[in-house]
């Protein structure tokens, strides 16, 4: 089937969050997911015998008979499909296609990490299968990994386009004023420009406040079909489109330009068209910020503002609350919560802010929300629009 003909047949109709920025001992990103996939079923109205599709991951283990079997399920249909931060539109999409085949009705989406109370992520990165490509060709020779790319891409940057390291503190500031709003971010202390270029190098150009957070997190939402969604107890939320690409594993080597290689920007243009949607119609963006860098180009790829003008956009508090473009509304991965991967995190906030769930820093009068996220290094490419239903 065409995927433009999917739009607006399947809608979210849940959404559950459990260890939020740092786990209790005993925690475990099985059954942190498994608590927030709790809350989603509850929030949608629905008990778990209706859930008869899991799609879940956590790092890189296969998690969806684990949590089928944690919380007593018995679906027909499972999925751990994990191709980095965006794993969980990923399953969407899959949820969507699985439904369409009959394979399931009601598709549980889950997605948990422990990382800050395991202590897992290192400051080097993680280990490395030695015959594997990063293994090889990475490791070896000192590069911190994902940072260091993204100090590079970041850097590239700069070079063509003259960026500053101003542009890029305009959007950890902004990130920071909607943490601020959002009793549940964990870094909602104040942060100036001055702050922020004080910071300690981490990989340059990348200071300290252009990196996400190093916390737990866990997530569940429940999608059903767009009719089914009208008798349910929360405001169905819809897919209106995506699209995604893959292009490499965890090692760009065979990527030409680290800036614009065409990949996002086509799928930003592709997604629109199959929700029959424009870029006035937008009235949220949430773009993955696991770096600084990435707001800038996602705004450049996507066709907000045009290649090297996305510090100009940026600047001004246009992105922060009360700003002429609500981006990133949670305060994202910069300032809200990284635990891991945030395509989960990405996923609710959009849900809360078209339901009109988000208190202080609803955004107001939203319909239609488009985001943006990436997997691994410069791997996977995916946007999707949502929108609130009529």
């Amino acid at each position: 089937m065409d995927p433009k003909a999917l739009s607006g047949r399947y809608a979210v109709v849940g959404v559950g969050e459990a260890g939020m920025g740092k786990a209790r001992p005993g925690d475990t990103a099985l059954s942190l997911q498994c608590e927030a996939a709790r809350q989603a079923i509850l929030d949608a109205g629905l008990k778990p015998s209706d859930i008869d599709g899991v799609f879940a991951h956590w790092d890189d283990r296969a998690a969806g008979l684990l949590v089928t079997e944690y919380m007593g399920l018995s679906p027909r249909h499972v999925d751990s499909t994990v191709v980095g931060g965006q794993s969980n539109l990923t399953h969407v999409a899959h949820a969507m296609a699985a439904m369409e085949a009959g394979l399931c009705e009601a598709a549980l989406i889950t997605y948990g990490s422990t990382q800050r109370l395991d202590r897992s992520r290192q400051r080097g990165g993680h280990a490395q299968d030695a015959r594997m490509p990063s293994g090889q060709f990475v490791l070896p020779y000192g590069m911190l990994s994902p940072i260091g790319f993204y100090a590079m891409q970041a850097r590239l940057h700069m070079h063509r386009y003259g960026t500053r390291p101003e542009d890029l503190g305009e959007v950890a500031l902004a990130a920071r004023r909607w943490a601020q709003l959002n009793p549940d971010a964990i870094a909602r202390s104040p942060l100036t420009m001055e702050d922020y270029l004080a910071a300690p190098m981490i990989a340059d150009p990348l200071r300290k406040f252009d990196i996400c957070q190093v916390s737990d997190s866990a997530g569940a939402i429940v999608l059903v079909r767009a009719e089914r969604a009208r008798d349910l107890r929360r405001p169905p939320v819809l897919v209106r489109g995506f699209a995604e690409q893959y292009i490499q594993h965890a090692t760009p080597f065979g990527t030409d330009d680290w800036i614009d290689n065409g990949v996002l920007a086509a799928m930003g243009r592709l997604a629109l068209q199959r929700a029959g949607l424009g870029r006035p119609d937008i009235d949220i963006v949430q773009i993955y910020d696991a770096f600084t860098i990435n707001v800038l180009i996602g705004l450049e790829e996507l066709g907000f503002c045009g290649r090297g003008e996305s510090g100009a956009f940026v600047e001004g508090g246009r992105i922060a609350p009360g700003g002429a473009f609500p981006m990133n509304t949670s305060g994202g991965g910069l300032s809200f919560n990284h635990g891991g991967m945030f395509g989960m995190p990405l996923m609710i906030e959009s849900v809360r802010q078209l339901r009109g769930d988000c208190g202080e820093r609803q955004v107001p009068n939203a319909r239609n929300c488009l985001l943006q996220a990436g997997g691994l290094v410069m791997s996977a490419y995916m946007v999707m629009v949502l929108g609130a239903a009529d």
